[in-house]
């Protein structure tokens, strides 16, 4: 039975920081609902789906409710294809759910190349008399000490999303904890009193097949970063931002026609072709969540900025976006990510470094003489060995916390 929705005045700030969390966790949860195997994980994405659902509705409520002239109207359209972008996420993350909840099945060959992509979720429920139980994340320093998050944590029918160092565990509470399998062992027997028993390792895989799920993983990646990408551009209402995922989507579809063709082809030489159809079904729902970050900055490429709302919604949400700029008594000057660990160090992952540069070009006027000029380049999801210098802009994402630390480090 659907919930009736009805009009309640709700900050349409809040409403958007909401979405744009449980979109972010519907990801997370979704692909490793796949990896795993775990239909308790899976069912855990729809329950959000519900959720979102209403929250959509609701948002679109209050957006009718202050538009009362053509440039409310205006000023308000990127805010509404946010809203509608966003669901097209939850929408998305809900089919690849399906894969486990209606056993349509992947081979196990993907669940070979996912590892690499994702780090492990589980799902563990407190136990009463588990050495976590009553302790808070803060005393448990959990992701300084094993490297393992607490992501969202259910609790009565309540959603605790990017829980902090205060949040207590309680008997009965629903942990999902995120990080390297190794380190959940631990993690899950000292929340559930229970020893934590990893998936069968698959079968490697060869061939086409193995060409099409390497396909599908490079696609899951870049549909990722292009939604952190997407809320920067609005965040910073930054063209530069916007043009990189329109970038990113094109490589996404890219991506797609050669898992299409390699799919085929493997089909032909694998025992039973439906057993593709959940593969079929990954990147189909991969793909929409490419389009949908492009729906996020819309506003922005079209010339239309964004409105005020959306960074303050961004700045708002459990995971932030900042961005930073290197100084010139920074501990990052010279330094790689990796050398400083700033993921570990700081609990920031930077999802892009901007860099200017200088180029030689013909000056268009009468003296065709040429110039050179200042040129900015963007290079998203730097790896650990990316190198930085005084001058270069980091965007990066993070609970709130851990970018006062990353804040330190840059120097700013």
């Amino acid at each position: 039975m659907q919930r009736e929705v009805g009009y309640e005045p709700r900050s349409v700030k809040r409403l958007l920081a909401e979405m744009k969390d449980i979109a972010e966790l519907m990801i997370d949860l979704s692909y490793s609902a796949v990896l795993l195997d775990n239909g308790e994980v899976a069912a855990e994405v729809l329950e959000l789906e519900a959720e979102m659902d209403v929250l959509q509705l609701k948002t679109r409520m209050s957006l009718l409710m202050a538009a009362r002239s053509p440039d409310d109207a205006e000023a308000l359209a990127p805010v509404m294809g946010i809203v509608g972008a966003t669901e097209k996420v939850s929408d998305a993350t809900g089919d690849i759910a399906k894969i486990v909840l209606e056993e349509i099945g992947l081979p196990e060959a993907i669940r070979g190349a996912l590892p690499e992509a994702i780090e492990t979720v589980v799902r563990a429920r407190v136990a009463s008399d588990a050495r976590f139980s009553g302790l808070t994340l803060g005393e448990l320093n959990l992701e300084s000490e094993t490297g393992v998050r607490a992501i969202a944590l259910h609790r009565a029918g309540e959603w605790v999303l990017n829980p902090d160092h205060e949040t207590a565990l309680r008997a009965d509470d629903v942990v999902l904890f995120r990080g390297p399998e190794e380190a959940l062992t631990g993690v899950y027997q000292s929340t559930t009193g229970a020893a934590y028993i990893p998936p069968n390792p698959p079968e490697p895989a060869i061939g086409d097949l193995e060409r099409a799920t390497d396909s599908v993983v490079l696609m899951k990646n870049m549909s990722e970063l292009a939604v952190d990408l997407a809320y920067g551009a609005v965040l910073f209402d930054s063209t530069d931002l916007a043009d990189e995922v329109v970038n990113l989507e094109a490589e996404v579809d890219a991506l797609q026609d050669r898992f299409e063709a390699w799919t085929l082809r493997a089909a032909s030489r694998v025992d039973d072709p439906v057993s593709l159809r959940g593969l079929v079904h990954l990147a189909r729902s991969t793909e929409v969540i490419s389009d949908a970050a492009v729906e996020i900055s819309e506003g922005v490429l079209r010339g239309i900025g964004s409105h005020p709302v959306i960074a303050e919604a961004v700045g708002e949400s459990d995971e932030i976006l900042v961005r930073l700029t290197v100084a010139h008594d920074s501990d990052l000057d010279g330094a790689t990510l990796g050398g400083k660990m700033v993921k570990t160090e700081t609990g920031m992952r930077v999802i892009a470094v901007r860099r200017t540069g200088r180029e030689d070009v013909t000056d268009e006027s009468v003296t065709k003489e040429t110039v050179t000029r200042a040129r900015d380049e963007w290079e998203v999801s730097p790896g650990p060995e990316t190198e930085l210098r005084v001058g270069n802009v980091l965007l990066a994402k993070g609970p709130r916390t851990a970018a006062e630390r990353l804040d330190a480090l840059a120097g700013e």
